[in-house]
């Protein structure tokens, strides 16, 4: 009976052998569960990243509430710039840094540092352009350092700078319109002549005046700009060139019939028109502006005028205190009474209430420029080519004065040693250079 049983389970076990085989073949195919993996039911450690999940506080029995699902960040557009990456949770956050606003930081004392490290620099250099011309007008050329002698008050100073190098020029041209209509017609004829007289490296504008001051271009090279303004120069009017008309049939008592007005009730009334010519408040208005040019350009203003000033609102020493203190340079071409030979003495008086007959040669000597008096149109169009050559080619010297800093005005005289030049009576050459200058404060 025993063998009986075992024969049994012995057949069986023959049988079940393939499927135990099958059934473990399968089993291997499933990766078993990882041995450090946790269980779901413990909550993660809190992270940098995103705080820790609360656990659920559904009771035992009843379905859980589903959780919201997370944010998706958006991944940035290759179109949007300004979109942000997204962020990665292996990786700490960026430190935010917020900005103190202005003024909200605690000031801190500062007493010591900043005054440690101030530095006051007062600026003593002296720059003095000079033309140097010979008997006959021309301009003398090979000139160093050591043939000049610059006193300042009356004492000898030492160049540290000296170039006879030609400079360009920022120009301010002032018209006067107010003159006669017969100098004015003239002038207005040798205005192309002007125009080519300044290089391309050159910048100018235009000013008129006459009652008061306009500016008709802005500053900038020869061109179209500078071409509509003369044009529009061209078609203004002078003054009348004979005296006021005050009486007659035409006179301001209105019409007349054998001197029997035609109207006796209309009252008689004569008030003269007394024209201003504001010479001085154009110099000043052009020197304003050429404060404000480049520093390295020679500053000059060419006055074109009969030379008369009336009514300004400033004077002539507040105008020549700002020339002065700005190293510009006055030029000027007199046209119709002050071109006449012996003008220059009569220039000299101030008759009341007329104001000066010709300022301009104060201007121009006061500045160390130069005055042409030309009577005739060709005189004036070889004018503009000399007046421009000669400030364009001057010898430029400076210094470093050791006065005491103030606004006080301070002399100069330039000598040039000739040594060939024994009389002192007339001197071969003649010297063009600014009398003096008010130091800037």
């Amino acid at each position: 009976m025993l063998n009986s049983y075992r024969r049994f389970w012995r057949t069986l076990g023959i049988f079940l052998i393939p499927f135990v085989l099958a059934a473990g073949a399968v089993s291997q195919t499933q990766a078993p569960p990882p041995q450090d993996q946790k269980d779901q039911s413990i909550p993660d450690a809190p992270s940098a990243v995103q705080p820790a999940k609360p656990a659920s506080e559904n009771p035992v029995g009843q379905p859980a509430q589903p959780e919201p699902a997370a944010p998706q960040t958006a991944m940035p557009s290759p179109q949007d710039p300004s979109a942000q990456p997204a962020v990665n949770p292996e990786k700490h956050p960026p430190i935010n840094i917020r900005t103190v606003p202005e003024g909200g930081a605690t000031k801190e004392d500062s007493q010591g540092q900043d005054e440690f490290f101030k530095i006051v620099v007062r600026t003593n250099q002296v720059v003095v352009p000079v033309t140097v011309k010979d008997e006959s007008g021309h301009l003398v050329s090979g000139l160093t350092a050591k043939d000049f002698t610059v006193l300042e008050n009356g004492k000898k100073q030492t160049l540290n700078f000296f170039t006879s190098d030609p400079f360009a020029l920022s120009a301010a041209v002032v018209l006067d319109v107010g003159m006669k209509d017969v100098d004015l017609q003239k002038v207005n004829h040798t205005l192309p002549a002007l125009e080519g007289a300044f290089s391309e490296f050159d910048e100018l504008a235009l000013y008129v005046y006459s009652n008061a001051v306009t500016q008709l271009s802005d500053w900038g090279a020869v061109g179209q700009q500078l071409s509509a303004a003369l044009d529009r120069v061209k078609s203004t009017r002078g003054q009348n060139n004979g005296p006021p008309v005050a009486g007659g049939p035409l006179g301001p008592q209105g019409p007349t019939i054998n001197n029997v007005p035609v109207n006796p009730a209309a009252p008689t009334v004569y008030t003269p028109v007394q024209e201003a010519h504001v010479m001085n408040d154009a110099i000043l208005r052009a020197a304003i502006d050429l404060t404000r040019r480049d520093k390295t350009r020679r500053k000059i203003i060419f006055v074109i005028s009969d030379g008369r000033e009336y009514r300004s609102g400033t004077s002539y020493k507040d105008v020549l205190k700002v020339l002065l203190t700005n190293n510009i340079i006055v030029y000027a071409i007199g046209v119709g009474s002050s071109a006449f030979p012996g003008y220059r003495q009569l220039s000299k008086l101030h008759i009341p209430r007329l104001g000066y007959t010709d300022i301009l040669p104060k201007y121009v000597n006061a500045t160390g420029g130069e005055v042409f008096n030309e009577p005739t149109r060709t005189g004036i169009e070889d004018a503009y080519l000399q007046a421009m050559g000669d400030a364009r080619n001057q010898y430029t010297m400076g210094y470093l004065t050791h006065a005491a800093p103030n606004v006080a005005y301070r002399d100069i005289e330039v000598l040039v040693n000739r040594p060939s030049c024994r009389s002192a009576i007339r001197p071969c050459v003649n010297v063009y250079a600014k009398v003096g200058y008010y130091p800037g404060k």
